[in-house]
């Protein structure tokens, strides 16, 4: 197989032609014989299918990462073989699934159908060979191009695939891709139908890894609530859902502890299941699904969910209420069940199927009727709760007129903001538009003279923020700098205006920085808990320390890592980052360019998020002192 590194230099070839068909210009140097730089038929070069997984791997599964973020490429290679356990339980075959994982070796044993024997290793590891192109076997299958197991397998250095039916046993034992092993036909008397997989992932293309699994028990959660009946297994630890979308709603918002508004609506359909309620806070916060995949960006499906409840509710109460008043504070889950979905990216994150639009609302807006009527007392509750965010909204539209007056006065631009080309909805750059929030000039200084002015907007805070527990929304139009952070990240009217698809939390880590990101992180969590839960919040991580004598220079991210940095440079001279003004542009480039690293802010529970407020940026208690005791003193 041909290497990384290799593959990489495939590309490195030079077109010496200029394009518009004249003649370059002479450079005074002798040029290859053929005129064209060397570029000939030996350049020329064909990669298998597996080899480009590895070389591009990107286009198959997204961000590579170490395992800190949910949305790292190990997750997706995890995913993508559960999947294939659970399309075979929505085709009737096997009511199980046991996922173990030890020392970052994956095992998931499923028990459908199993691969056929004859075309396992055709199934593992040639692109586009597949039962899922049969509309006959798999109907609502996410992955339908043929590739989720095959980048599984080019992607780890040691991956194994045994198939079970009837008795009989086939095994293919593979190496980033190349197959070493193969059993074409053993018996397994006691073995029953189904599929086993084990993978490693490849530290060549993952580097220093490390499953959590928090994030692992999340992912089978949604998959129990997804697929009522089929259990989950993790080290032996049972996820399964009766009660669908209903669960994962009464997961998520602690419906039973009377976080929820009125008791949720429920409706499961052939295609469509949805659940929703109200809860106190701010905002629109929705969990989508397409064929048991987690849309966290949403797509047409959700828009079309949301216009649904807005029409059911207006019909019901014969009345013209604004999508604002109807929709602020709730919380919802759709998922959809389609033959032939169309996702916006090879990780699958939005859906972009036009068609689905029309059946969707009229399914929705009916079954909110049906569920209005039925339910009196929910029906009475969410009209007073529209009925007083019309009046908050109203309230709220003079303060907003007079901030915006003021803002004009002050100045025409967003003084606290130092603006990039390119925002999140730009064909060009949107995914990569990032505003990093931070502290004073000094640090702002190293990022502005470092950053890509294309992608990466810069926004400066002057003072610590206003702690937002516990306040109206009004607040955040009084405060000057509060107001000047809704209006960069353009939020002002929702999720949907939001300019960049990264916000980053870049304060000093020390006790002052933590405080401000405490305080930011609670600005968001308050007014904005929807951008947390679609993943747009990060903090920004950098050097704590930096260890080097003449040749040679080690950033080290904790105690641990400068210690080991001390055993391998020798005659060190060690340097502590107090605050990121005190690394200096050259340096600081490279801590927010390629080698940046971002964690991702997520919530495990929204019920859990008001208590969790109120306990740290709350009033003083005798509790929050003793813990402070306890673990900081």
């Amino acid at each position: 197989m041909t290497t990384a590194t290799a593959q990489n230099d495939l590309f490195a070839a030079k077109n010496g032609g200029t394009g518009n068909g004249k003649k370059p210009a002479s450079t005074g140097k002798k040029r290859a014989a053929n005129g064209n730089g060397g570029y000939d038929e030996s350049k020329i070069k064909t990669l298998s299918s597996l080899e480009h997984i590895r070389l591009r791997t990107g286009m198959y599964i997204g961000r590579l990462g170490d395992g800190s973020d949910p949305d790292d490429g190990i997750y997706v290679l995890l995913k993508e073989v559960i999947d294939n356990a659970v399309d075979e339980f929505i085709t009737g075959n096997g009511r199980k699934v046991d996922v173990r994982i030890e020392d970052n070796c994956v095992r998931i044993r499923d028990f459908g159908s199993g691969i056929p024997l004859g075309k396992l290793v055709e199934c593992v590891s040639v692109i586009n060979t597949g039962a899922k192109y049969n509309d006959e076997i798999y109907q609502f299958s996410v992955g339908l191009n043929g590739v989720g197991t095959k980048a599984v397998n080019a992607l780890s250095d040691l991956f194994r695939v045994v198939a079970y039916r009837k008795g009989v046993y086939a095994e293919a034992l593979f190496e980033r891709g190349d197959l070493k092993k193969e059993t074409k036909k053993g018996k397994a008397a006691k073995e029953p139908d189904g599929t086993l997989v084990e993978f490693h992932p490849d530290p060549e293309i993952f580097g220093d890894f490390e499953f959590n699994l928090d994030f692992v028990q999340r992912r089978l959660w949604n998959y129990a609530c997804l697929n009522s009946g089929l259990s989950l297994y993790l080290n032996g630890q049972k996820y399964e859902s009766k009660n669908g979308l209903l669960d994962l709603l009464g997961r998520e918002v602690g419906t039973e502890d009377g976080a929820a508004s009125y008791e949720p609506a429920h409706y499961r359909g052939d295609r469509l299941e949805f659940a929703f309620t109200h809860v106190e806070g701010y905002g629109e916060t929705y969990w989508s699904f397409v064929n048991g995949q987690y849309t966290s960006d949403g797509g047409t499906h959700q828009s079309a969910f949301r216009e649904g409840v807005l029409k059911g509710v207006n019909e019901f109460f014969r009345k013209s209420y604004n999508g604002v008043d109807v929709r602020d504070g709730i919380a919802g889950a759709v998922a959809v069940k389609l033959k032939d979905p169309v996702f916006e990216s090879q990780t699958k994150n939005k859906l972009g199927n036009t068609d689905v639009r029309g059946w969707i609302v009229n399914d929705v807006k009916e079954a909110v009727v049906d569920f209005l009527h039925k339910n009196k007392t929910a029906a009475d509750t969410l009209e007073q709760r529209i009925v007083n965010n019309e009046k908050l909204r109203k309230d709220l539209n003079a303060v907003k007129k007079e901030a915006k007056e003021n803002a004009r006065k002050i100045s025409i631009k967003n003084p606290n903001l130092r603006d990039c080309k390119y925002h999140l909805g730009d064909r060009k750059g949107g995914d990569e538009s990032t505003i990093f929030i931070t502290e004073g000039q000094s640090a702002a200084g190293s990022i502005v003279s470092s950053r890509d002015p294309n992608t990466q907007a810069i926004f400066v805070m002057t003072g610590k923020p206003q702690n937002a527990f516990g306040r109206g929304k009004a607040e955040v139009y009084k405060n000057e700098l509060l107001f000047n952070l809704m209006m960069a990240l353009g939020v002002e009217d929702g999720v949907e205006g939001l300019r960049y698809n990264k916000v980053v939390l870049a304060t000093d880590a020390d006790v002052d920085g933590f405080h401000i990101r405490n305080l930011l992180l609670t600005f968001f969590l308050t007014y904005f808990e929807d951008l947390v839960v679609a993943g747009h919040v990060y903090i920004l991580e950098t050097p704590l320390f930096r260890v080097r004598n003449k040749k040679d220079t080690v950033y080290c991210y904790s105690e641990k890592e400068r210690d080991g940095a001390l055993k391998k440079v020798k005659s060190p001279e060690v340097t502590r980052f107090k605050g990121l003004g005190e690394i200096s542009p050259k340096e600081f480039g490279q801590f927010i360019g390629d080698g940046i690293k971002l964690v991702k802010v997520t919530i495990d529970k929204m019920s859990a998020v008001t208590s969790t407020l109120e306990f740290y940026m709350g009033k003083n208690t005798p509790e929050r002192r003793e813990y402070i005791m306890e673990n900081l003193l």
